[in-house]
């Protein structure tokens, strides 16, 4: 095992709200860490779309969240006396879970998968969810059942992230709509944070990324960024395929759990 300089921190990229929730979790366990958001999350500039996707949501089997952001911001928008959903309300893991039992949602309502899970993606809510999709798809008669997606939108109003699950379920039977609750958009750094940024990349710290969007929102805002001694640390196999391919020399593959992933991290030290 090699040792890290005494210098060497965890460097958490997610959205402010999220980095610094995490940042002093990971700290509690330990792990020397610190955050630095690299996405700023922001309310759509045009609400309308939302509101109207309100008015479907009693006709749908499920409610699908890609982030305890897109929990947020939906529920925020829920018009004036209506009453909060009876559909189930799907996520990809316990941070878009618990967002949705502080919002209100029955907990026996919501399909995410556990903890203890070893990825929290679509894929293992999928694994979670097929039965039940193709259950109400076969007990149907007419219209398909639908799945309405709530996710994120780039600065160009495009609806950003994956289409896997998309795929699957609109091959299983389902009519599949999606809606942007929030904008993801690069981050307005500081002369400090700038400063920091050029720091952590010589002094031993990994940067921890959860969405592959971070490390490209970094490069756009520092493009002359030296990487060649910059280590990462990533929670899911294509963030850390991406990174390579975008030039990260050392990046480690870390559990989407937080205990699984201190003890993870302080493994590496």
């Amino acid at each position: 095992m090699t040792s890290a300089p005494a210098s060497w921190r965890v460097i958490v990229t997610r959205p402010g709200r999220e980095a610094q929730a995490w940042a002093d979790a990971l700290q509690s366990l330990g792990v020397p860490c610190e955050a630095l958001p690299l996405i700023e999350i922001a309310a759509l500039p045009d609400a309308s779309a939302l509101a109207q996707a309100w008015q479907a949501v009693p006709d749908h089997l499920a409610v699908m969240f890609v982030s305890a952001n897109a929990v947020r911001f939906f529920m925020a928008a829920r018009p004036a006396g209506m009453p909060l959903p009876t559909c189930r309300a799907w996520s990809t893991g316990p941070g878009t879970r618990a967002a949705l039992e502080a919002a209100g949602w029955p907990e026996e309502l919501i399909d995410s998968p556990d903890e203890g899970a070893p990825q929290y993606d679509s894929e293992a809510l999928w694994a979670l969810v097929e039965g039940r999709v193709r259950a109400a798809v076969h007990a149907s008669s007419g219209a398909k059942p639908g799945v309405l997606i709530v996710r994120g939108a780039d600065v160009h109003g495009q609806l950003a992230g994956r289409d896997w699950l998309a795929v699957q379920m609109e091959a299983a039977g389902l009519k599949v709509l999606q809606t942007a609750a929030y904008v993801r958009r690069p981050p307005l750094l500081t002369p400090a944070q700038q400063s920091r940024i050029h720091q952590a990349m010589n002094d031993g710290s990994r940067w921890l990324f959860s969405s592959s969007e971070a490390a490209l929102f970094l490069r756009q805002a520092c493009p002359d960024l030296p990487l060649d001694q910059a280590k990462a640390l990533a929670t899911h196999p294509r963030i850390a395929q991406k990174l390579k391919e975008s030039g990260w020399p050392c990046v480690d593959l870390v559990p989407a759990g937080l205990q699984a992933q201190a003890l993870s991290i302080k493994s590496l030290a």
